[in-house]
């Protein structure tokens, strides 16, 4: 079987599996393999004010970024609901960018509007530049740009290469798909920007708080919403793992409801993400209402679901963050 790709939603396009999901699973796992993810946005930022100019808005401390320092930043709207995140990396002159595909378009054209006085210059480098991620040295992969490593790059290093590089990787060895990157997310945890999440996600749900949100740092957009809710605990929702019934054949998709499983017609939350594990098969990422209990059992549509912790339901000042 040769390459098989998306078909429809925020990864259409991108190539899913290359015939074995599974066997590409465990090769990641032994430290072999690369994913093409060039169909996430990529923007740079150039200029001398970059990292004052980024640090006075996003959720990230930047002014003592070092070069080929890797980190993420999350751009929040007035009420701290999370409008994009900004997975970076800076070389010493120029500030390189991946985020989630489709929406490099708006935040360049956020960013733009945001410049002022200040002396920067932002630009879509989609066209010409793609990102690979790799579980293999980074030293190997004589094309990549620049690399970044950080703590939601799942072990392995993100790389920012030249488009036309692309097709002479047809050629390289251990090739994955997007399925085998996407359940390494999932049972890692980590929520996507747009998948995970909806238009009422703040960060203190998701458990970036000391990770993309910088916790000493105050006065960027949205930043209140999120220092109220640190301050009092108890988030409106939070982000859990799903270990899902595997003798179901289809997995859930995007935005299925969960709800509990001895109240089946209750909504408690939605679904985010899913994929299936070589080694712990069927798993997802939802959002769900403080108020179930951590070890209440749960349903999604007929499939049953025990939950797994990641953000906890009481996490504040009191509470330090964490994945369970």
């Amino acid at each position: 079987m040769g390459l098989v790709r998306a078909e429809d939603g925020i990864d259409a396009g991108a190539v899913v599996h290359c015939g074995n999901p599974a066997r590409e699973q465990r090769e990641l796992d032994q430290g072999r393999g690369w994913v093409d993810l060039g169909h996430r946005g990529v923007l740079t930022v150039a200029g001398p004010d970059r990292l004052t100019w980024l640090h006075a808005m996003t959720s990230q401390h930047l002014l003592a970024l070092a070069p080929h320092q890797g980190t993420t930043a999350l751009l929040l709207d007035p009420n701290g609901h999370v409008d994009h995140a900004l997975f970076l990396v800076d070389d010493g002159e120029v500030l390189w960018v991946h985020t989630e595909p489709g929406r490099v378009g708006d935040l360049v054209a956020f960013l733009d509007r945001m410049r002022f006085m200040s002396r920067v210059e932002v630009t879509d480098r989609s066209a010409d530049v793609a990102v690979v991620w790799t579980v293999e040295d980074p030293a190997g992969w004589p094309d990549a740009i620049i690399t970044r490593r950080a703590e939601d790059s799942l072990g392995g290093t993100d790389l920012f290469v030249p488009r036309g590089a692309l097709a002479a990787l047809a050629e390289r060895p251990h090739r994955a798909g997007l399925w085998a990157y996407e359940a390494r997310r999932i049972a890692a945890g980590i929520a996507r920007i747009g998948v995970d999440t909806d238009e009422r996600t703040i960060p203190n749900e998701i458990g970036v708080l000391g990770g993309a949100v910088h916790m000493d740092k105050g006065c960027y957009t949205g930043q209140e919403t999120v220092a109220r809710v640190w301050n009092m605990g108890r988030p409106p929702r939070r982000l859990v793992r799903l270990q899902l019934d595997g003798s179901m054949d289809m997995l859930p998709g995007h935005g299925s409801p969960v709800a509990l499983r001895d109240d089946p017609d209750r909504t408690v939350g939605f679904v985010g993400s899913a994929a299936r594990h070589y080694e712990e098969g069927p798993i997802a990422l939802a959002l769900v209402k403080r108020s179930v209990p951590v070890d209440a059992p749960l349903v999604v549509g007929e499939v049953a679901a025990s939950q797994e912790v990641i953000v906890d339901p009481e996490v504040g000042l009191h509470v330090r963050p964490g994945r369970g």
